[in-house]
Parts: structure tokens; sequence; C-alpha cells
């Protein structure tokens, strides 16, 4: 037996400032769905969402929610007043008795549910409101950028919170990892209209490209059409005017369905100039470290950094990336060891506060009213890249309209900060670019032209992101800070550093097993079950087992070819140094598995 929708929007019409936002809008959401919405920025998705959870009323249609089922909605800026903490306001829904479950979330999400709503930051009300909806557990969960402020470990536990709830949830996000972990069905809006594809995010982009390619050749079909109309109007039309009326309506209507049509926004018309070249060696770092009280953030980092480098620095929410960020570019110093900046650095910053927009101040004022942008006796004018252009021609290559320039910046969603703050950062030549949370908020198109422009920039780019995907894309090589002073570097993106980690870790362990006095054994902890980051550990394992196993038996192939010692001694003292090597991995990693087995069972 079928069983009833959670929730059914039937001809839903809305309509802001004389603009529709949707028109006719049928839309189902059935047991166990697993959605994204999503859409450029300003289409409509977290109004759509709110209409969903019934905080906006539409103008026309029919919300209906069956008697029984419960619907939760995560805002982006929840409303915490009247509460004294972050866990009060977490728990405010839950039956009594039922408060470990909102302990459980604030220890996967990273806040203190003690933490007083006064002095908590945007991101710590945002993760307080998650945890509230994961702890209520409603059958219809409503997520509007759920991944935003979170660090990638607390990332990876919503991801697999999420991947094994029964619940059904509907997912707003930029992070295109995340989504296509999650989502088994698509909605997309586009222009006021709901499109929805029975499979999940993977394969969106390839979907998108059809239809619009659908939708040009439709609307080139109609202009010939129309081109061919008007020529039999201009050439025939006095000759047959009785008899022919139906035909030109029918033209008239033709240009009328023209007309009507909506244009697709186009991408903004980003684009870096990396000025005058840097030296080859743009940073270099040597025995850095730092300490805040007794807080360790770096102890004996060295990193050089060279011209075209792309740089990631990934770790927990509170680790230090910031403050290393800060020390590399010379606005702060390290307490110990040294950090030298190449010749000819033209710097440029995007900070994850955007501290540099003025809330206050319009689009117009942010851009004139910058020195470094400002052109000479002109109010309406600024200088981008060397060259005068006019404030509003210069905003709409940023999909800025010219109402919007003399509106406040306050009035901005997230992602239209974001790409006010690029406008600003792109106007002017840089050769090292510094970007702090840049991918926030930002749409999927916005995102693709980011990573294609960083790819063609010339200069030295140096990235904190939780955005997984996205490192992947741009990075050369990772940075990971993981807590207690330590930083590694390791080659590659985000799947590179994670598919190293485990070997680099067994190393380490060994390495320091070797050298460490030899302790009395310590009694079998008798725990009951494990972490989930030990869980991951044990399912990663007998990967890492497997390919060290292949790996040993490839050295051992290369090792007995006969005469290798003779004839090429370098290769085979390498080879049998790699061998040993991957030996001593090979029988940690069987101790750990053998361990974390034991504990679960």
């Amino acid at each position: 037996m079928a069983r009833a929708p959670l929730l059914q929007l039937s001809q839903i019409s809305l309509t802001f400032g004389g603009n529709p936002v949707f028109d006719g809008l049928d839309l189902v959401v059935q047991p166990g769905d697993r959605v994204a919405l999503v859409g450029r920025n300003g289409s409509g998705k977290s109004t759509l969402m709110k209409v969903m959870a019934g905080l906006v009323e539409a103008d026309h249609g029919i919300r209906v929610v069956p008697p029984g089922v419960s619907v939760g909605y995560m805002e982006q800026d929840p409303d915490l007043s009247g509460f004294a903490t972050l866990g009060h306001y977490a728990s405010s829904g839950l039956s009594e008795g039922e408060e470990y479950r909102v302990a459980m979330a604030a220890e996967g999400l990273k806040f203190d549910p003690e933490t007083p709503v006064s002095t908590a930051s945007g991101g710590e009300r945002r993760r307080a409101a998650l945890a509230k909806l994961m702890a209520e557990a409603p059958e219809l969960m409503l997520l509007d950028e759920p991944t935003n402020h979170l660090d990638i470990q607390a990332i990876e536990w919503l991801e697999a919170q999420l991947s094994e709830t029964r619940q059904a949830f509907v997912l707003i996000s930029h992070d295109r990892a995340f989504l296509r972990a999650l989502t088994k069905a698509t909605l997309w809006i586009d222009r006021g209209q709901v499109r929805r594809r029975e499979a999940g995010f993977e394969g969106f982009e390839d979907w998108r490209e059809t239809i619009w390619a659908e939708e040009d050749e439709a609307r080139h079909k109609l202009d010939r059409k129309i081109k061919a109309e008007a020529k039999w109007a201009v050439e025939g039309i006095s000759a047959r005017r009785k008899r022919n009326q139906g035909r030109v309506r029918a033209l008239a209507a033709l240009r009328a369905e023209r007309a009507s049509q909506i244009r697709r926004q186009g991408t903004a018309a980003m684009e870096l100039d990396a000025g005058p070249t840097s030296g080859r060696k743009v940073i270099e770092a040597k025995g850095i470290s730092k300490a805040y009280d007794d807080k360790l953030i770096l102890k004996d980092f060295d990193l050089r950094v060279l011209r075209g480098d792309r740089v990631a620095f990934v770790g927990p929410n509170g680790v230090g990336k910031t403050t290393l960020l800060k020390m590399l570019v010379g606005q702060e110093a390290p307490d110990s060891g040294t950090v030298t900046l190449g010749t000819n650095l033209d710097i440029a910053v995007f900070d994850q506060s955007r501290a540099q927009l003025d809330p206050e101040a319009s689009l117009w004022e942010n851009l004139t009213g910058d020195p470094t942008m400002k052109v000479s006796g002109a109010s309406d004018q600024v200088l981008v890249r060397g060259n005068p252009r006019h404030v509003v021609a210069y905003l709409k290559d940023f999909l800025f309209d010219e109402r919007q320039a003399r509106a406040p910046v306050r009035s901005l969603s997230g992602g239209e900060k974001a790409r006010l703050l690029l406008a600003k950062l792109m106007a002017k030549p840089s050769n090292l670019l510094i970007l702090d949370e840049p991918t926030n908020d930002l749409d999927v198109e916005t995102l693709d032209l980011l990573q294609d422009i960083l790819g063609e920039y010339d200069g030295t780019v140096l990235l904190v992101s939780h955005d997984r995907d996205f490192i992947d894309r741009v990075a050369s090589q990772t940075v990971a800070l993981e807590g207690r002073g330590r930083a590694t570097v390791y080659p590659g993106g985000w799947s590179d550093y994670a598919a190293q980690r485990p070997v680099a870790e067994a190393v380490a362990a060994a390495v320091s097993a070797k050298s460490a006095p030899v302790a009395a054994p310590e009694p079998k902890r008798a725990e009951s079950g494990l972490t989930f980051t030990e869980k991951k550990r044990l399912e990663a394992l007998p990967a890492v087992i497997t390919r060290l196993e292949a790996e040993i038996a490839k050295l051992t192939e290369f090792l007995s070819t006969p005469g290798l010692y003779e004839t090429e001694p370098a290769k085979f003292r390498k080879g049998s140094e790699g061998l040993s090597e991957r030996q001593t991995l090979l029988a940690a990693a069987e101790e750990e598995w053998l361990d974390l087995a034991e504990r679960e069972g």
C-alpha cells in the first residue's frame, strides 16, 4: 500500500516586490526522500524551503501536511531570544529525559551546550540550530546550508548521521561532495520553475546543460519562425489583409511568446589579473612555532611556497589555520622561527568575515569609497585593473542589477556578499591571493567559475576551505593542521591527503614506537563500541592492508631481479628501504585492525 506524501504543495504562487518568485508550483515530498534543492543564488531556494516549512505564506495555492507528520526547518539565522544557553535552545522541543540527544549532536558538531546565547558566535548559533533539528528528528527535515561554519570533521559526522537516518530530508548546500554522498533526487529552481529529477546531485550539471541546450534549440526555432512570418507579413499583408488576419494574430502571439520567455542569468564576468610577476620563491617558513597562553598552535613547522603553487590549509575549527596564514604573509609574528617573503609581492585577501565590506554602506559606496579603486574626480567610476569603469557596469559583471547598486550591503544574501567581495578583490592586480573560506554561500555555477579562474591565474594561492570538492579541484598541496602544534604537508588535494594520512600516521607511530622506552603493557580498555572516527578507520583499514600487501609483493619481485644489487645499487638500496618501511606499516595496520575489531566486538 502506497504511503501518503509527507508534504504537498499545489499551484503555489508567490510574488516579492512585484517580481514573481514562483507561479503555479507543484511539489511532493515522499517518505524516505533525500532531495538536493539547487539553483543560482537569488533563485528562491531558501524562500521555497520556508514555504515548505510553513514560515512563508504563498499568495495562492495550498500546502498540505498530513496530521501527525512533523516538519523541521534549520534556519540560517536562528532566533535564540529567551534562551540562556545554546543547550537550552537546542533541547527546547524535546521531551524530558531526551536531552542526551542534544549532547550527542553537540559532540559531533563541536559546540558547547553550556555556551551563553549572549556570547555565542553566529557559527555556534547555527550549529545549535542544526543540533536541535537532529535531536528532534522530525519525519521531514529541511536543511538550509547546514555545512556552513562546520569544519570537515563535523561535516563528515553530519554526513554519516544523515546517511543512516530514516527521516526524509531536503537539503540546500554548496558542498558538492556532501550533496553527491547523500541525495537520491534533485529539485532544480530555474527562473521560477522547479524541475525534479529522480537521481541525486551526481550528474546534475550534465542534466542542466542538456535542458539548457534543448531550450536554446527551441528558442532558435521560434526565432526562425517569427522571422519567416514577419517576412510574409511585410511582403504580402496588403494583398491578403482580410483573408489572413488569423495569421497576423498568430505572428503577434509568437512575438508575445518570445517576449515572455525569461532569459537565463549569465555567469559573473570574473577575471583575475596576476599583475607583475613575483620572485620564484614566494614564502619560506623555517621552524616556526606559535602558542596562545596554554594552547599550542604550531611547533617547528617548515613550508616553502613557490610561484604558482596552490596550497590548501585544512583542519578543525579553531586549530589555527587563519593564524598560520597571517604568519605566512607577515601579518603576525611567530614566537620562534623565521618567515621570509619573496620579492615583488602584491597580496590580495578574501577574508571569511567579509570585514572589508561596510554593511551599512551601499554596494556603490563600498566600491567608490575604496581608496585603491578611487578614480580621481569621479564619483561614479571605479578603477578596475588600471582602467576606469562605471560602477553600475562593473557591478553588472558580477550579476548585480542597477537597483541593488544603491542598496545597503546588509540587505544582500551571503552569496551576494561573497560576489561583491570578489568584485573588490578582482579589481586589483595581485600575484599572491589569500582565500579564507571563499566557498561559503556561493552557488555551484560561481564555484565552477572561481575554480576555473584560479586554474588560469598566474599567481600563487593560499586557501582555507572546508569544501572537499573545491580543495580537490584547486589545490596542488595540502597542509593539515591536526592539533597539539602538529602540521603536515601532503602533495595534492583533499582526497590525496585522506589517502596518504593513514600511512603517514602509521609511519610516525612506528618511528615513535622504536624510539620510545619499553613500558609495561597497559590493561585492555573495557570499552563497548567505537567512536565515529574509529569506526571509519576500521572500515578503511582493510583497503590500506590490501594496498600495502600489493606494494610489498611488487617490491619483493623487483628486489629479486638477478644482478640488481651489482648493476643498480642505488635502486636496490631504495627498494630495500621501501620494503622495510611498508612491512613496518603493514604490521602496524594489522595490529590496529585487530585492536579495533576486538573492541567493536
